[in-house]
């Protein structure tokens, strides 16, 4: 499995700007002393970031449910008998998920939610790791029978899922602390530069919107450009390849809480409520949605997200399939 502590380890000195290009006579110098610096700071960035995974490894649980065992369907089918089996994204992605220091244990907001949802169905929880691109497949094809990775509520996703909400999000655009971009609140701010964003996502759907507006009024379009990582995509940021990032805030607070070298410049409009993906019309959204509510009212809820630093994104209530407005 790609996710490791050496591939974090990688990312990090990505994320904060290492120079990975070979150096010549006259500059070698100034590149080892940069190297030195680096290299410091990114000792820093993993042992901060260590210390908080470290604290949050312990796992928060909470008490059987018995409103919501009894809103299991009786005909139900898991994905493996005795176990709630959820799929989550298999990318170093913290605070929503990340190995912790034992290298295989899954850890993050995203696993602790999870967590609780099966200790109130009272079955032990089975995390598999799946992409961005195979999550619909493995719930259409019974793989698992939840997925908790920042799925946002759609319009589009509601006919094919049952989308059962858990937590705000916010898109936000990210620059490196000392660029010239002061702001981003609109379509005209991002006249002609390159962002990196991510494909099939929320952020790449109003992105587009906001390019089509720059070329409507005649002003050079931004332009989107796709990386396969968020290693890669910092790194094209600090090297100056690309102007600017639009990320879940969530990623880019986490970032900046362990001293990576970025700031928020602006977010794209409105909050999305983010859901736990089911397949549709199997009855098991009323259960979960009373496991959520369940931990809302008991607090568990309140202890994941104080500990991942997620206060601003917590939800008062969890709901199916909300109606939403189309940003």
């Amino acid at each position: 499995m790609l996710l490791n502590k050496k591939s974090l380890s990688i990312g990090l000195a990505l994320v904060l700007g290492l120079n990975v290009v070979g150096c010549n006579k006259n500059d070698t110098e100034s590149k080892a002393t940069k190297a030195v610096t680096t290299a410091s700071a990114k000792s820093e960035y993993v042992a901060k970031e260590q210390v908080i995974l470290d604290k949050n490894t312990p796992p928060i649980h909470t008490q059987p449910n018995p409103d919501a065992i009894k809103l299991i369907p009786p005909n139900f089918h898991f994905a493996e008998k005795g176990y709630f089996t959820v799929g989550v994204l298999s990318l170093v992605a913290p605070p929503l998920h990340v190995l912790a220091a034992d290298n295989k244990t899954h850890i993050g907001a995203e696993i602790d939610v999870a967590r609780l949802i099966a200790d109130s169905l009272d079955l032990p929880l089975k995390i598999v790791p799946t992409t961005w691109e195979n999550w619909p497949l493995g719930i259409e094809s019974g793989k698992f029978d939840a997925v908790l990775s920042n799925i946002a509520v759609r319009e589009e996703r509601k006919q094919k899922y049952d989308l059962v909400t858990y937590r705000k999000d916010t898109l936000a655009f990210y620059v490196k602390k000392d660029s010239q971009i002061q702001q981003i609140k609109g379509p005209d701010d991002i006249s002609g530069l390159k962002i990196v964003v991510g494909s099939g996502t929320n952020q790449e759907k109003l992105l587009l919107a906001w390019i089509e507006d720059n070329k409507k009024k005649g002003l050079a379009p931004a332009n989107p450009v796709y990386l396969e990582d968020s290693a890669a995509a910092t790194l094209a940021l600090q090297s100056g390849r690309v102007d600017a990032l639009v990320i879940p805030n969530v990623s880019g607070r986490w970032q900046q809480l362990n001293g990576v070298n970025i700031k928020q410049v602006g977010q794209l409009n409105g909050v999305w409520l983010v859901a736990v993906a089911l397949k549709k019309g199997t009855g098991l959204a009323d259960a979960i949605q009373s496991a959520v509510n369940g931990v809302i009212r008991s607090g568990e809820y309140t202890q994941v997200f104080s500990r991942w630093n997620l206060q601003d994104d917590a939800i008062p209530t969890s709901l199916i399939n909300p109606p939403i407005e189309e940003k």
